[in-house]
């Protein structure tokens, strides 16, 4: 057997000083925001039904699956999975195939880990760089010019650190494509010379509050190829920024702990911050999670400003210098106003984005939506902090079909009216065989059931003691009265197409069964967690809207030679090894792609395919690595084509401009600059098939 493979960084997650300076505000150093005692998992497997009776209960009975029918072509189509969860009471995968061929979708000769400064790709596959931060989107923008940055130029062009990505279809315009992008946030060490962090220019802050939000840009494919470039000016290109108009909707939008001076009505924001991942709707917007955004407000005061993260002094950008709402002795209601999920029509470049209050207010990672039975969307939300929560939404309104404006105009309100949920997960294992090794029970298998605990409704709370505006502005805290599972980051979650299950992707936590914190459980069964877990969850009877599901793991991450890692019970000598997922995304086939952030074996972060059902369930392979410093963000994974963010490449302790620490993506003697790429097989045929 191989040795294991080294760990490259004792900072949590893999990650640099520098990325975790200015991505979160070093929140890995500081006092966890949740210090609540509300009930572990492991508290309370006593209380848990029998796997058996619960996996009967979450199982679809869908002809059609039986049948081995395709992919469903549209979101109102029954799933196709004859089982959620795999049937009753454990079965191991069925014999598995050569090695040579791989899962459909997944036939690439995976790629080697490396510390190659650049995207590297698999034989037989090409790539380019769509378009870069600083790249001129809008009419007027000029060129970038990194010597002679303003914050003019920047609201006109490609904005830093993108992430989440969304390609949508552009009826009318052959070969084009409309492109929506995430930038999370800026590191000023990266974009300026001679920064000094200490004292920032007013013209550096004012760049950077355009260099933040998201951006709207067209591409256009090349002929015969998988290329994909800009196409400048185009009348749907947009950017938002930090000081955008935003309105404020749903139950909470008016409510007095939003309002603040310059807003009385509590229902329209300038900004959007810290933009994580995200999701695509069925009605053809897009959806952006808030995520870090306690960094950026100085000066917290109470108990509600300590549990989201926010510190009592000043920030690392020192905005509050610069416009008094990011100091909140001033403005205490300005950090409310952020941490939503925000909805935009990329397609209406006139329209106000606008930030969600049903869904609740944290730290989001994403919202990833799907439909009920009757049309109703569901949407599935992370909150990106050790010890924290899994939430779904539930709309009370159904969607409506086609591209009529009154069908846009209702679609349009349907994430303001429903039920926000939070989960409680339940193992099914005896306590004593989760001893934070990640050793597997005997059953085989970390897995369980779990329910759904309703937070609130409208303008009616479920919360003993908290109003429902309290609820939506202050959720973290509702989740810790309900008694909520502390879970290791929950950040990206995708229900599948294809079958109905939802991944969540769970990053890691270091800080899992340390003194005073909370110990490892089933559904987060190791210990000073650094490499993470992806779990499995299937809603009861497939019902998205219902209270109760099951839930198993299906993966646990790290190199496959660590006896505490787990793929789906595929043998791990036929595994590429992984540590720290965070974005995901499926393809047409099922499979599900994962993007890692924090890669703690020794290798670049990249981007990996694994099957999810069939007899090569469990089967990951890697697709891609990204260059020095970087991250894996936003995948989309089309037919022919996969687009990835690389976010913040050359992020690495020491690094200036004057020093960088790479040179990706146009070589020596030019700035660093994060940028999406695309990559495609040179032959023109599928990916991965």
């Amino acid at each position: 057997m191989r040795n294991l493979l080294p760990l490259i960084s004792s900072h949590p997650g893999g990650r640099s000083a520098l990325t975790c300076r200015f991505r979160c505000g070093d929140a890995c150093f500081k006092e966890i925001p949740n210090t609540s005692d509300n009930e572990y998992a492991g508290d309370i497997i006593a209380r848990a039904v029998s796997r058996r009776s619960m996996m009967r209960a979450a199982a679809v009975v869908t002809v059609a699956a039986a049948a081995g029918t395709a992919a469903l072509t549209g979101p109102n189509a029954p799933q196709a999975e004859a089982a959620a969860l795999a049937g009753h009471g454990h079965q191991p995968n069925p014999p598995h195939k050569p090695a040579s061929s791989g899962a459909r979708g997944l036939r690439f000769p995976p790629v080697a880990p490396n510390k190659n400064d650049k995207v590297t790709v698999p034989d037989g596959y090409s790539q380019n760089v769509v378009i870069r931060w600083g790249e001129p989107i809008l009419r007027g923008a000029p060129a970038f010019n990194p010597e002679k940055q303003t914050a003019k130029a920047q609201a006109g062009q490609f904005g830093y650190n993108n992430d989440f990505l969304s390609l949508l279809p552009l009826p009318g315009e052959r070969g084009r494509q409309v492109l929506v992008a995430n930038h999370e946030y800026t590191d000023e060490i990266l974009m300026f010379r001679g920064y000094d962090p200490a004292n920032p220019t007013r013209e550096q802050v004012e760049i950077a509050w355009a260099a933040h939000g998201l951006s709207v840009v067209v591409v256009q494919e090349e002929h015969r190829t998988g290329k994909l470039g800009p196409v400048s000016r185009h009348p749907l290109n947009r950017r938002l920024t930090a000081t955008s108009e935003f309105r404020v909707t749903g139950p909470a939008a008016g409510s007095p702990l939003l309002r603040t001076s310059a807003d009385r009505t509590g229902r329209k924001v300038l900004g959007t911050l810290n933009n994580c991942a995200g999701g695509t709707t069925p009605w053809g917007t897009t959806l952006h999670g808030e995520e870090n955004f306690n960094q950026y407000f100085a000066n917290g005061n109470t108990v509600e400003h300590k549990r989201y993260g926010i510190g009592t002094g000043a920030t690392e950008r020192k905005w509050e210098r610069f416009d008094r709402r990011f100091d909140l002795a001033k403005e205490p209601n300005e950090a409310n106003r952020f941490g939503w999920v925000v909805e935009l029509d990329p397609y209406d470049p006139d329209s106000t984005p606008r930030k969600r209050t049903a869904l609740g207010r944290f730290k989001h990672e994403a919202a990833e939506p799907r439909l009920t039975a009757d049309g109703r969307p569901v949407v599935y939300m992370g909150d990106d902090e050790k010890f924290d929560y899994l939430y779904k939404f539930v709309s009370s309104k159904r969607m409506k079909k086609g591209t009529s404006r009154a069908a846009r105009e209702h679609n349009l309100t349907l994430l303001d009216e429903g039920t926000l949920y939070v989960a409680k997960l339940t193992g099914d294992s005896p306590a004593a065989e989760i001893d934070g090794t990640g050793k597997l029970p005997t059953d085989g298998e970390f897995d369980g059931s779990g329910v759904w605990i309703p937070l609130a409704t409208g303008t009616t709370s479920h919360v003993p003691g908290m109003t429902a505006d309290e609820v939506y502005v202050y959720t973290r805290l509702a989740g810790d009265k309900v008694g909520a599972t502390k879970m290791d980051r929950p950040e990206d979650v995708e229900p599948s197409p294809r079958t109905g299950r939802v991944y969540v992707a769970l990053t890691n936590n270091s800080d899992r069964g340390k003194e005073g914190k909370a110990p490892a459980d089933e559904a987060n069964p190791r210990n000073a967690n650094k490499h993470g877990q992806i779990l499995e969850l299937a809603e009861n009877w497939d019902d998205p809207a219902g209270d109760g599901f099951a839930w198993r793991l299906f993966l646990v991450a790290g190199d496959p030679n660590d006896p505490s890692t787990y793929f789906a019970g595929f043998p791990k000598e036929r595994v590429s090894p992984i540590s720290c997922p965070d974005n995901v995304a499926f393809d047409d086939h099922g499979n599900l792609w994962i993007s890692t952030d924090g890669n703690q074996l020794g290798s670049h972060d990249g981007l990996f395919g694994v099957a999810t059902h069939g007899d090569r369930r469990g089967e990951l392979k890697q697709f891609l690595t990204v260059p020095t410093g970087a991250e894996t963000c936003g995948p989309v994974i089309q037919d022919r084509r996969v687009l990835v963010a690389v976010q913040h490449p050359g992020e690495v302790d020491g690094a200036s401009v004057e020093k960088p620490a790479s040179t990706w993506p146009d070589g020596p003697g030019k700035i660093v600059r994060p940028s999406v790429v695309a990559v495609w097989r040179k032959d023109g045929r599928d990916i991965g098939v």
